[in-house]
């Protein structure tokens, strides 16, 4: 990205603030979260999205705590998230002939509210594109060109066109960041994990149940289709936009493993809905490079730790507010977001889930299944969940809302 370093002001918009007319890479979650408040405040927000629709699957995401909920409650969305909840089932954890070994609580997986990524998706955009948010699906950004008028912003099909200010919600592979901030190399370490989702067809019992094998986990059945894999792995090179290629990859990885684990693998071969990525961590040591900002697993990609999402709303609320509190100033509105925000965003810098859910010993499974049988040791583990996830006071910034 070629940067100016100007501190040259736009012009104020109609509504008195300047900075009104935002692009947001992104409509996962973070991005329509962002659209929304922005909306709310006055701001202009257009939403590019390399897939061609908005991707509805996913695994189920959750929130929990204090600050969780109330983001949720102050968006207006609260009742709606609760009644596409799941419902947090447990999950029964079993050996290679099916015995149960140990019974992961609901609470522990699904938080105080569960619900399936492409539903919340789904309701963030429905909300934002009513009020009038922009979408571009099919689309993604090549280049950003920082001038006194704003970022000036080519697209791989979309004409050009130039924004005030340009976020990046567009995940741990963030395409603004490489663009703004340099290669995917100098931000993202891999933690020697993968793992995948797959829409599988359903007959795989009602019950959650996962199984393991040394660096390997297989989890299925229950309310959603999908089934989760994960396991320890070097660095692969692949395509992530090739499902074939990401279903070789499970083939060869879970191949000879017990229990269902052949029948699944069948399943999978057959599966249209395939996603595979690593578990990797974030390090930047700052959210903003001139009018560009970061926001969710682009700038605190989470480990698979539970947190990714509540960090994503919570960080759009605390964006979006500070830049209306700004009346649009992007430089003081990035540095407080980043100063209210680092600290809150640390539990992703200090995860990693591919050893809890996968183990590399059989010695470490037993450990990680007698855990859920020791209530002490259970509950001091939910108590630091419930403390990492109400780690910071929020403002209220409603008297700002315009419309």
């Amino acid at each position: 990205m070629n940067l100016t370093n100007s501190d040259t002001n736009l012009p104020a918009g109609t509504n008195g603030m300047r900075n009104t007319r935002v692009l947001i890479s992104g409509a996962s979650v973070a991005g329509p979260a962002l659209a929304y408040w922005l909306d709310r405040y006055g701001f202009a927000a257009t939403v590019v999205e390399k897939a061609p629709a908005l991707r509805l699957g996913g695994q189920a995401v959750d929130f929990k705590g204090e600050v969780h909920l109330t983001v949720l409650e102050r968006m207006g969305i609260l009742e709606d998230v609760r009644r596409l909840q799941t419902g947090g089932t447990d999950q029964e954890i079993v050996d290679w002939n099916g015995r149960r070994l140990a019974v992961m609580p609901g609470e522990f997986t699904g938080g105080e509210l569960e619900i399936r990524r492409g539903d919340l998706s789904r309701l963030l955009y429905e909300r934002t594109r009513a009020a009038g948010c922009e979408y571009v699906f099919g689309d993604s950004v090549t280049s950003l060109t920082e001038t006194a008028d704003g970022v000036h912003v080519t697209f791989e099909r979309g004409a050009p066109r130039t924004f005030d200010l340009v976020v990046g919600a567009d995940g741990i592979h963030s395409n603004v960041r490489r663009l703004a901030f340099g290669p995917e190399s100098d931000f993202v370490r891999f933690l020697g994990y993968y793992y995948a989702l797959v829409g599988i067809r359903p007959g795989f019992g009602k019950v959650p149940t996962m199984y393991n094998e040394p660096g390997r986990l297989v989890s299925t059945g229950g309310p959603a289709a999908a089934a989760f894999f994960a396991f320890a792995s070097p660095h692969l090179d692949y395509d992530r936009y090739d499902a074939e290629a990401m279903k070789r990859i499970l083939l060869d990885a879970f191949a000879g493993m017990a229990w269902r684990t052949s029948e699944i693998m069948e399943a999978v071969r057959e599966a249209d809905d395939v996603y595979l990525d690593s578990i990797s961590q974030v390090r930047i040591d700052r959210y903003s490079e001139g009018r560009v900002v970061l926001l969710g697993d682009s700038a605190y990609g989470n480990t698979l730790g539970g947190f990714g999402t509540g960090l994503a709303m919570v960080g759009a609320y605390v964006l979006a507010g500070e830049l209306a509190e700004a009346g649009g100033d992007h430089r003081v509105a990035f540095r407080r977001y980043e100063e209210a925000f680092r600290d809150y965003a640390k539990i992703a810098k200090n995860g990693n889930a591919g050893p809890f859910l996968a183990p590399r010993t059989r010695r470490g499974i037993k450990a990680r299944n007698l855990m859920f049988k020791l209530g002490p040791l259970f509950s001091l583990m939910m108590k630091m969940t419930d403390r990492f996830a109400t780690n910071i006071t929020l403002k209220d910034y409603r008297p700002l809302v315009r419309r």
